[in-house]
């Protein structure tokens, strides 16, 4: 079995969910069947963006320039109602467990595309 982007997305939207959930995140993502067709596309983006990165750090300021590219900014807290989110830092500044959570999802994905058929 191959698996889409769209697989891939959901599998790492639900390890990232559940690393959220270990952490004691106040906001943590819904779940898959629950996102909006933004964040679908969204984590589809950061597939694509694994598939041509070589490390974490440089996924991470994709993903920042994209959120501010939708209009979001450094907050204290996640606010999807505000666009604000704490991790719009660099990738040096982000806490470990944030930093986890980017090679988590370039794990998944170097997986997900090595599974032998």
């Amino acid at each position: 079995m191959t698996f889409t982007y769209e697989q891939m997305a959901h599998i790492c939207h639900e390890a990232i969910r559940a690393i959220q959930r270990i952490e004691g995140d106040p906001t943590p993502s819904v779940a898959w069947a629950e996102t909006s067709p933004y964040e679908r596309e969204t984590a589809v983006e950061g597939i694509r963006n694994a598939l041509s990165l070589i490390n974490p750090e440089r996924l991470h300021e994709m993903w920042c320039e994209a959120k501010v590219r939708d209009g979001w900014t450094l907050g204290k807290t996640k606010d999807p109602i505000r666009r604000t989110h704490p991790c719009l830092v660099p990738y040096a500044d982000l806490p470990y467990t944030q930093r986890a959570k980017d090679a988590v999802f370039m794990a998944i994905v170097e997986t997900c595309v090595k599974v032998p058929e």
